[in-house]
């Protein structure tokens, strides 16, 4: 009994450390992709606008006091993130595939379509919502023209 439970012990050692090397590992890899695609930027430019939001609700706040405290929330808050994200990430990527899109990112298309990314994005949903519209539209003419 006391060999088996030896045993079992030590496999769950060997494990938990091995998941634990894994997914430092994984968290490096994955905070390399995030620079590299400028999704830190973003979020650190996220950061910013709210801070400055809570600014003009607290504006009896002291300057010197914003500065610091964005300073930290920059800090903990992009790993905070990026901690939260590894697990999401691990289900559809493999460290290599991460690894795999960070190369992609440093290179020129690959910084290309990393700042131009927002851009898209941006212009992608407007012409969305004018798509949804439209097919809402559509539908409810065919309804109309149904009797419903």
């Amino acid at each position: 009994m006391k060999k088996t439970l030896l045993i079992f012990s030590f496999f769950l050692l060997t494990a938990s450390s091995s998941f634990s090397q894994d997914n430092t590992a994984y968290k490096t890899a994955l905070g390399k992709m995030m620079e590299a695609s400028g999704a830190e930027s973003i979020y650190k430019a996220a950061i910013s606008q709210m801070m400055n939001l809570m600014k003009e609700q607290k504006s009896q706040v002291p300057a010197e006091v914003w500065e610091s405290l964005q300073t930290e929330m920059l800090k903990i808050s992009v790993t905070e993130l990026t901690d939260m994200l590894v697990p999401v990430y691990q289900k559809h990527l493999t460290i290599q595939d991460v690894n795999a899109l960070t190369s992609f990112y440093n290179t020129p298309v690959g910084k290309k379509f990393a700042e131009k990314s927002p851009l898209i994005m941006q212009e992608s949903m407007q012409i969305g919502q004018q798509w949804g519209q439209k097919i809402g539209q559509q539908v409810a003419d065919k309804l109309k023209e149904k009797g419903y």
